[in-house]
């Protein structure tokens, strides 16, 4: 690959403050390259925005409730009956999107309509609605008080953080049921016998998709997060990354790479933080996330302005117990052959359907274009890149043992 660098992250901020930079959506650039051609229009185009919009389950916020009088050290922490996370500090505390309240069906491995979650909390805060917290303690010298119950907002809290330790996933799998019976699954509700396929990526606006070796990603870029600013701070938990030529002369199979990213929840909008739930499996968090890409040279904006046609994603057969095997095991598919609504799968029609939405993501990726082109939102340059293919990270599975002579 080209690493000889054409732009500097301080030039394109240097225009960026001028008004004289040129940013284009992830959408646009791909008109711009095949009418112009890829040289041409890495010289004109300073950032390319990208965005996704898609159930992100391992998400959360950590909090600071503040103390009470007297105080409390707070060993079971509740919120709207959702628990927290209560093994931080006296009053600091985690709430995953995917938590469920201890009542619920799910947690008697009864799969009934889910209803409320983690995920609808995090909503519930962001859109400025009353939350029940409820504290328990044990009891100490120095935290005496063993039990609170009142009501917040987020404007009660001190902090208030969305933390999320694997967001924006580079290629999601294509999900299909090849078995006789329906499957409940964080992939939704898969029809028995290759009835229907979903997948969850938004294709050529998808963020990781556009930089798939992570030239331009890392700790310390600045991104849209939840309808605020926010920040990449790590790479993703099961962060892989992986790429390889597609089955089309000049297409790219990408997968594997992952973010952890956090942001101030105070500056955030419920329009962007959903709360969703998923019949049979649980609770989980739509999350709106974008990211600029800096064109720094031909290489990056290659990758950049690549189409639905020329990304492909993994089928995979959730029948079998959610296979360990590499996923792609029923081949590939573009996603301009996903957004056509048929694949084709061991020589049959499968109709398709997005759990991610495209028009949300082109919205996210216009909004950051519109924050750089008023020179408020600057790009910042990473302190480190994340790993890349190179670094040939494999995942390991969790091998069951017993206990230790």
């Amino acid at each position: 690959m080209c690493q000889v660098s054409t732009k500097t992250y301080a030039e394109i901020n240097a225009r960026l403050r001028e008004g004289k930079a040129v940013v284009v959506t992830a959408e646009e650039v791909v008109s711009m390259v095949r009418e112009q051609g890829l040289t041409k229009t890495a010289r004109r185009v300073d950032v390319v925005t990208t965005g996704t919009f898609a159930p992100m389950c391992s998400s959360g916020v950590y909090l600071n409730f503040g103390h009470s009088a007297p105080r409390i050290k707070g060993h079971r922490v509740f919120l709207n009956d959702v628990p927290a996370c209560g093994g931080l500090a006296a009053v600091d505390t985690f709430l995953g999107a995917t938590s469920v309240p201890e009542t619920d069906p799910l947690n008697r491995n009864h799969p009934g309509e889910f209803r409320y979650g983690g995920g609808h909390v995090i909503h519930d805060l962001v859109a400025g609605n009353p939350v029940k917290l409820k504290v328990e303690g044990y009891g100490t010298d120095c935290y005496p008080r063993r039990e609170i119950e009142t009501w917040i907002t987020l404007d009660d809290l001190n902090e208030v953080v969305l933390f999320n330790p694997r967001n924006a996933y580079q290629n999601y799998n294509v999900a299909v049921n090849l078995g006789p019976r329906t499957l409940y699954t964080y992939m939704g509700v898969l029809k028995p016998d290759l009835g229907n396929a979903h997948y969850s990526t938004s294709g050529q606006l998808s963020p990781l998709l556009k930089d798939p070796y992570f030239r331009t990603i890392g700790i310390g870029t600045r991104i849209f997060l939840g309808g605020g600013t926010g920040y990449v701070v790590w790479n993703g938990t099961q962060h892989f990354p992986a790429v390889r030529e597609g089955p089309v002369e000049g297409s790219v199979f990408a997968a594997g790479g992952t973010l952890t990213v956090l942001g101030d929840l105070k500056q955030m909008s419920p329009r962007w933080l959903v709360g969703a739930s998923f019949l049979g499996y649980g609770a989980t968090l739509v999350v709106g996330l974008g990211i600029p890409i800096p064109v720094l040279d031909e290489e990056v904006l290659r990758y950049a302005a690549l189409a639905d046609e020329d990304l492909y994603a993994p089928v995979v057969d959730y029948s079998e117990a959610y296979p360990q095997r590499h996923p792609g095991n029923l081949g590939l598919v573009s996603y301009a052959e996903l957004k056509s609504g048929t694949i084709e799968v061991r020589g049959r029609k499968v109709p398709t359907a997005p759990l991610s939405s495209y028009s949300r993501a082109l919205e996210i990726a216009t909004i950051l274009k519109e924050w750089l082109l008023s020179g408020e939102f600057l790009l910042s340059e990473p302190v480190r890149l994340l790993p890349s293919p190179e670094a040939g990270l494999t995942g390991k599975p969790l091998e069951i043992k017993g206990p230790k002579e």
